[in-house]
């Protein structure tokens, strides 16, 4: 049997995939997130399904009843928050499924960083702006930074940054990003982005940190620094313009499917 790491989304039960939903509505048994997970989504999970929070669960405990259902005959659906790319905690659990011979597969989900700008309404790659999205976190209390990913050093490339897991430290997010990008850059917060109680602040760095504090925001946000969140006269993309030939042999645009800027 399988165990099906699923991207849940960033919190609305609707913007999880029609292959996660699926995948979860075939399971006998899902492992879920219980802070972070709807029960509208749960809802998708067969009727007399086994259903386990994770939220208080070691790893340990979490790999035992992943290799138990597994060796009881069951398809397992391990529900993630948002996209398990990124900060899922995946990895150490992939690592372990490995050693203990247990198949698994990956469907990813709609990203927090991804809703979160779409509840801005802006997009994060703007001709001549920003062409470069750097997603990090603050260091807490947590896995320590490899050397070279300080914040500081990643703000000095001047590239968009979008935080994970930084709105309880956003005053040292301030102060390490000021020096590269001055406190009138704009900056925005989105906090439980598509979930009841979404709350979204705009500013600039130097006003963002007494906006999150006024607001009493300390968890599920996304904090974003970059002149993308103001752009507003800029060049039209290069993708549809009325200059570039299309179909051209070589040309990027259409042989990859890719829409660089």
């Amino acid at each position: 049997m399988t165990v099906h790491f699923i991207g849940a989304g960033p919190g609305a039960a609707d913007l999880i995939t029609v292959r996660g939903q699926q995948l979860l509505a075939s399971c006998g048994v899902c492992l879920y997130p219980g802070s972070l997970t709807p029960t509208d989504l749960l809802a998708h999970c067969p009727d007399g399904a086994t259903l386990v929070d994770t939220a208080d669960l070691t790893l340990d405990d979490i790999i035992g009843k992943l290799v138990a259902a597994h060796e009881s005959g069951h398809d397992v659906a391990r529900l993630c928050s948002g996209d398990p790319a990124v900060y899922s905690a995946v990895a150490e659990q992939m690592r372990r499924l490995d050693a203990a011979g247990v198949p698994y597969d990956v469907t990813p989900g709609v990203p927090a960083f991804s809703a979160a700008a779409a509840v801005l309404g802006r997009e994060l790659t703007v001709p001549t702006v920003g062409q470069s999205l750097i997603l990090t976190r603050a260091q807490a209390r947590s896995t320590s930074m490899p050397e070279g990913e300080e914040l500081a050093t990643l703000g000095a490339s001047g590239a968009t940054l979008a935080l994970h897991l930084a709105v309880n430290r956003v005053e040292q997010v301030v102060d390490e990003l000021l020096p590269h990008y001055g406190p009138g850059c704009p900056a925005a917060v989105v906090a439980k982005a598509t979930q009841p109680g979404e709350t979204v602040l705009r500013g600039t760095l130097g006003d963002i940190a007494v906006q999150v504090r006024e607001a009493g925001l300390n968890r599920a946000a996304m904090i974003f620094v970059g002149k993308v969140l103001a752009a507003e006269n800029f060049p039209d993309s290069f993708l549809y313009s009325a200059g570039r030939e299309r179909h051209a042999p070589g040309d990027p645009y259409c042989e990859h499917g890719g829409q660089p800027h």
